[in-house]
């Protein structure tokens, strides 16, 4: 989500030829589901696509190819569709493919294959293709597109550019924006934003399994990427060698049922219950741990910061810096600020140096502390602001996002029943309810009319060949560790693993978690039920350094290093994303 200071986090699927010595996932010995003969027909009929690769940045093959817009009408319409592939470095044992997805929805699986050589294990990079997919109308894909011009789009999302929106004025605005976007994207966002439910970006990867030469897929999907997985085991439920969600949605969840159709998303979902029982822990940690480890344990933190948030509610904080400028930060910044903090998994400390920061600025009298707080949020919101903007070129990030979950999801039925909806969901989850809640507003059913006809609802229990590997991140403040556990329990042939580390998905959290992942993929070992890993960091266990000064600097020169999740930007600067 936006935030004020943090970087977008980490990023983060397969086909796999099996050869001797790489095992596949044993199948369950009861009957197992087949794909159905409606699905076998939409994809296997369309002809294996001829990708023609060639090298591109410096270590990897990229391509396109056109896949049907409607896999009723395989002659029809065509979309281009873009892959990029890093070669496994041991080819003659080579597994297979290993396809990738990092999430958003709206990430592009192009830039998290590329960056696969920095965060993926090497025995996994020696035995698989790793092979990203921008998902339809994403990326280096062809693009999905709202509004005829920079200028239309940004007269709409300018309205919307707030973290979220908060009192009757700034309410109003952002639901006549979300409307008039929402039906922008149904009109001239057509017909590519009625053909891009997660169902399509399934059957594109069916095909594309056969472009690389797999019998069977392998695929690594974090975050909403771990939908992509599900369907793909529910569809073609015996068509996958090995599949690992991590960070996981609950796919009812995510579509929603007859039953919970008039709920706004989260309302199913719970990110925002996740992201407040993470943040209270933190809270109690801190006040455990007491002012020698961290920034924030004077007092009572959980009051204190409940003090800051009321403070901003009732009048923003202008932050003015010598080197920086001014800059303001209203209460929505700040809930968002602390919700992308809990994204990383240094959470615990983020989170902590980010309240002191704005306590100090607040309440201390100290010129030198509120000089230092100022300069350390100055040049974070500095750098959060700079990677999005709405000139030129056209940035389609936002609609990205909202095409798949406005079209794979059943939402309310009207954008004006948002504000309601949003004080219920911030008794339900204070700070954040509002904070989740709000980047849906668009996917009113009266707002977003665009519809996919083929996008898949379910149902969400096949018995599959192969089994799922689901991993579950506790202190999750986007994919609610709740959603893993619900998700595991509808599909059969599924094993949940679960860590106890901060941020958002687990993959190189800890040796346990990453080992059991890679484990899986490269042998079709799961992990034993019931297996819990610990996260390898956890917060304050190490003394802050003496000199505040010498402690702030440390602070942002990790700050910098954090890797960037992918995902799209919302319309803000400072909101997030799955």
């Amino acid at each position: 989500m936006r935030h004020l200071g943090r970087s977008l986090l980490a990023a983060g699927m397969i086909a796999g030829v099996l050869v001797a010595g790489a095992a596949a996932p044993a199948a369950a010995a009861t009957k197992t589901d087949r794909t159905s003969a409606k699905e076998s027909k939409r994809v296997d009929r369309v002809p294996t696509p001829k990708l023609g690769w060639y090298k591109c940045y410096d270590y990897a093959e990229c391509a396109t190819t056109k896949l049907p817009l409607d896999y009723d009408n395989p002659k029809g319409a065509k979309t281009e569709i873009a892959l990029l592939r890093v070669r496994a470095t041991d080819q003659k044992h080579k597994i297979g493919s290993l396809f990738l997805n990092p999430g958003g929805p709206g990430g592009s699986g192009t830039s998290i294959a590329l960056a696969a050589p920095n965060f993926l294990s090497p025995a996994v990079l020696a035995k698989f293709d790793i092979v990203g997919v921008d998902p339809r109308g994403i990326a280096n894909s062809a693009n999905i597109k709202c509004f005829k011009s920079v200028k239309d789009q940004t007269a709409v999302l300018g309205d919307m550019n707030v973290a979220f929106p908060l009192g009757a004025a700034e309410e109003k605005k952002y639901v006549a924006a979300a409307k008039k976007f929402g039906k922008a994207c149904s009109t001239t966002g057509k017909p590519l934003t009625g053909a891009a439910s997660t169902a399509e970006v399934v059957r594109d990867m069916e095909v594309l399994r056969r472009a690389v030469g797999d019998k069977k897929l392998n695929y690594l999907g974090f975050s909403y990427g771990t939908a992509i997985g599900q369907y793909y085991a529910n569809m073609f439920p015996d068509r996958f060698r090995a599949i690992v969600v991590d960070g996981v949605l609950d796919p009812e969840h995510w579509v929603g049922t007859t039953k919970t159709a008039n709920q706004e998303q989260d309302e199913r979902l719970r990110s925002a219950d996740g992201a407040y029982k993470a943040l209270r822990e933190i809270l109690k940690r801190c006040d455990a741990a007491g002012e020698k480890y961290c920034a924030f344990a004077a007092g009572d933190p959980v009051k204190n910061f409940d003090a800051i948030a009321a403070k901003l509610k009732k009048k923003p904080l202008v932050v003015e810096d010598e080197e920086f400028g001014s800059f303001t930060i209203t209460y929505a910044d700040f809930v968002s600020g602390i919700l992308g903090d809990l994204y990383d998994t240094g959470a615990g400390d983020w989170v902590t140096q980010d309240a002191q920061y704005i306590k100090t600025l607040l309440d201390s009298s100290s010129a030198a502390a509120k000089a230092t707080a100022s300069t350390a949020l100055a040049k974070r919101i500095k750098d959060a602001r700079a990677k999005v903007g709405r000139d030129f070129p056209y940035d389609n990030g936002f609609e990205t996002f909202a095409t798949v979950d406005c079209t794979d999801a059943l939402h309310p039925k009207d954008a004006g029943a948002w504000p309601g909806l949003m004080v219920k969901a911030d008794k339900r989850a204070p700070y954040f309810g509002r904070a989740w809640g709000w980047g849906t507003a668009q996917c009113a059913r009266n707002t977003w009319t665009v519809r996919d006809e083929d996008a898949y609802t379910g149902p969400w229990n096949r018995r599959t060949a192969a089994p799922v590997l689901i991993v579950g991140t506790k202190w999750d403040p986007a994919t609610n560790y709740d959603d893993a556990v619900s998700a595991s329990k509808r599909l059969p042939n599924s094993r949940l693993l679960s860590n106890t580390n901060w941020g958002h998905t687990s993959y190189g959290s800890s040796a346990c978690a990453t080992g059991a992942i890679d484990n899986y993929l490269l042998k079709g070992t799961l992990p034993a039920r019931g297996k819990v890993c610990q996260g390898a960091y956890q917060p304050f266990l190490e003394p802050l350094p003496d000199d505040s000064g010498e402690a702030a600097r440390t602070l942002n020169a990790v700050q910098s290093q954090r890797p960037p999740i992918a995902g799209p930007p919302m319309p803000s600067t400072l909101n997030g994303t799955r």
